[in-house]
């Protein structure tokens, strides 16, 4: 689905405020790929879901129109991420005494990810420093007691990640595949969009990072999961934690890898339709998360349709 742009995004005097932070961040979350310029602090959101990009196993009929151009994403001359180092960030008050699943829910789906089928339907993927890895490290989440702030602002969270790293509680990546994905415990309220990744710099390396509202209870941000056992706000995270990774590792910085025409990355395409039930990661958990875009698959005809009837959707099950 297309991607909009968050409307409180960060401009250049919010990043130049971001330089003074202790470890010195820097937004950059790359280009705007709905108009083809320069990002500046604008992130890549995953909407709420529609009524009509809630199909299982899409199918239906394509339009004329559809069938004269190809939805294939393109090459935009820039970096991926050859492999993932997670380093997962709960921030919130309400986490200092939270007892459910949610945050080791989250430490078991980033370590499954690690060289999962689902991580190998990224891998066909290459940018001016290699190939997209399946393979990835994850560190145990840890928790930021302050209180949290929303997602309408880039450098916000950029300092709040770069507020770690200056205190040791997670380590600098300098390999350029650092990922800091932030879980809030605010709900999503009026915001349009479940999550967001985007990138910047902490002490001029780059890094990439995502924002994510808690989800408990809220149906617009919701897979609808029966099947796996977890709670109904891990779910939901879980699921979009896949779309916005997968979407990290091809399309992280400017000038942009990997997205179509209309500026869908992998994730985009795919969102909210699932092939099946439930996928499992490579230490046997499961979990429902959406297929991801493959440029091989449409072409072949192997992969399952969109809410588009597109067929270029892998899950890796």
């Amino acid at each position: 689905m297309a991607r909009g742009w968050v409307a409180a995004a960060a401009g250049l005097s919010v990043v130049a405020a971001a330089i003074a932070a202790p470890a010195v961040a820097s937004a950059s979350a790359g280009h705007a790929r709905a108009v083809h310029v320069g990002r500046a602090g604008k992130p890549v959101v995953m909407h709420v879901k529609s009524a009509k990009s809630t199909a299982v196993k899409g199918g239906g009929k394509v339009s004329a129109a559809a069938k004269t151009s190809s939805p294939n994403m393109t090459f935009h001359g820039g970096v991926i991420m050859t492999s993932a180092n997670i380093h997962p960030i709960f921030w919130g008050t309400s986490w200092a005494t939270y007892t459910g699943d949610k945050i080791t829910g989250v430490d078991t789906f980033y370590a499954g990810w690690n060289n999962s089928n689902y991580a190998k339907t990224t891998t066909e993927y290459t940018g001016t420093n290699g190939t997209v890895g399946a393979t990835s490290t994850s560190s145990a989440s840890v928790i930021d007691k302050t209180t949290a702030s929303g997602g309408s602002n880039t450098t916000t969270i950029l300092n709040e990640v770069s507020k770690e790293i200056a205190a040791g509680v997670v380590p600098l990546d300098t390999s350029g595949n650092g990922y800091y994905p932030v879980y809030t415990d605010l709900p999503r309220g009026s915001a349009a969009y479940c999550a967001w990744h985007s990138t910047g710099t902490v002490n001029g390396q780059r890094i990439q990072f995502a924002f994510f509202w808690k989800l408990d209870g809220d149906a617009g941000c919701d897979p609808a999961d029966t099947t796996t056992g977890h709670s109904q706000g891990l779910a939901a995270l879980a699921n979009v934690s896949a779309h916005e990774l997968a979407e990290a590792v091809t399309d992280p910085a400017s000038p942009g890898a990997w997205y179509d025409s209309k500026g869908s990355e992998n994730g985009d395409k795919c969102a909210w339709t699932y092939n099946v039930p439930n996928v499992t990661f490579s230490d046997g958990t499961k979990w429902k998360v959406q297929g991801e875009w493959s440029n091989a698959a449409y072409t072949a005809g192997t992969g399952y349709a969109n809410s588009s009837a597109q067929k270029g959707c892998l899950d890796g099950h």
